[in-house]
């Protein structure tokens, strides 16, 4: 065998030694921590796609090399080349974002030939949801909310474009749709452009002005007051609600967030090198007893959304988010709905379950931010709302 033979059989035999190695480590491991080898549970189901998935996302999980090597190849991936992974975008000046949320601004709507006019699923599954609200005698409003690459390009990249509105063309086309269809909608874009400017020409800081956070997906206090205000403002002038007579102030509170778009590296020694953000949130409380906001279910106006209704309200500080702001502008509690990820089609799912959820409501509010449009969890279904108290059931309508 010549020398040249022999080099090209050490190198077949290396890669197969790699290859076969990672599966036979793999199973000692898991044979000697839980007595059995999850490799097997491939033959213990059928093979179905759903099951394949699972399998395929718990080898995922469970890999000793995912979880041993990977975060040291996105340290240093990172380190070396600023690549921060599938999910997150490294801006400009410290400042990054989700992908998905780019993607959405700089793709083509190729797969969907209406979806280019505006008048792909999500405007269907708005449209149909008014009208079945109608039935019950509630009005729809919608709030798409826009992604932090639609307000903040620039910090993108020093390519963004000097119209901002060219950015946010598949949200305005959108927006078009639904209002030809007789839909209303409070689109957020006009008043967080101008939140961002005011903050500027005043020579604000980004942590005390900004209307996005810099390492989040989400919006700041700041940014979320300005909308939940707006929201306000047109339930009123719809003449859809009055303003309350709860009254509620506002209690300062300090806050540090790392960022969701930092964390979801799940790369410890990438957060480390950050020091979380810090700033005053108005948490809303009760003024004769300092109780912080809380919903009531049984409030006229209901509120569906995302993360963006979540933030600061469900998770730290509490009673700070938009539902709260929102409560104190229409001095009024309010019920809601929040799903993370899921305000496409998952928080309608709530309804069919829970038909209580409809019992004396007059408006529904309905947020999302702008990249579910495109990437929304489980799409944009249609869901069949549960037959109220009130009204026949479609079998016994005598309407044709």
């Amino acid at each position: 065998m010549s020398k040249g033979r022999g080099h090209q059989w050490l190198l077949v035999g290396a890669f197969l030694a790699v290859i076969f190695a990672v599966p036979l480590v793999q199973a000692a491991i898991e044979y000697r921590r839980e007595g059995s080898v999850q490799f097997l549970d491939l033959f213990r189901e059928r093979p179905t796609a759903k099951n394949l998935r699972a399998f395929e996302d718990d080898l995922e999980k469970q890999s000793w090399f995912a979880q041993t090597l990977r975060p040291w190849m996105a340290y240093w991936r990172f380190r070396l080349l600023r690549d921060a992974g599938e999910k997150a975008i490294v801006g400009r000046d410290g400042w990054w974002f989700y992908r998905p949320g780019v993607r959405y601004l700089i793709e083509p709507l190729k797969d969907d030939p209406k979806a280019r006019t505006g008048q792909g699923p999500a405007v269907a599954a708005i449209v149909r949801f008014r009208d079945q609200l109608a039935e019950r005698g509630i009005r729809l409003l919608v709030v798409p909310v826009p992604g932090k690459p639609s307000i903040y390009p620039d910090m993108l990249t020093a390519r963004a474009t000097d119209e901002p509105e060219r950015v946010h063309q598949h949200t305005r086309r959108l927006v078009a749709a639904l209002e030809q269809a007789g839909v209303e909608v409070v689109d957020p874009f006009d008043v967080l452009m101008h939140a961002r400017e005011a903050s500027s020409s005043a020579g604000t800081t980004d942590d005390q002005g900004a209307v996005y956070m810099k390492r989040d997906t989400h919006w700041t206090q700041r940014g979320l007051s300005v909308v939940a205000s707006a929201v306000a403002d047109r339930l009123v002038a719809l003449g859809w609600t009055r303003v309350g007579n709860v009254r509620y102030d506002l209690k300062p509170v300090c806050v540090k967030r790392l960022g969701d778009v930092v964390r979801m590296l799940r790369t410890p020694r990438i957060e480390a090198s950050f020091v979380p953000q810090e700033f005053i949130c108005g948490q809303v409380v009760r003024p004769e007893t300092g109780e912080p906001y809380k919903d009531d279910p049984n409030a006229p106006i209901l509120v569906l959304g995302d993360s963006f209704l979540r933030i600061y309200e469900r998770d730290e500080p509490g009673s700070a988010g938009f539902i709260a702001h929102l409560a104190r502008g229409l001095a009024q509690p309010l019920a809601s709905i929040v799903n993370d990820g899921g305000a496409s089609t998952l928080v309608r799912q709530e309804i069919p379950r829970k038909p209580e959820l409809l019992s004396g409501k007059k408006v529904v509010i309905w947020e999302f931010v702008e990249r579910d449009i495109r990437f929304g969890m489980e799409g944009w279904q249609d869901v069949e709302l549960p037959v109220s108290k009130q009204e026949p059931s479609r079998s016994s309508s005598t309407r044709p």
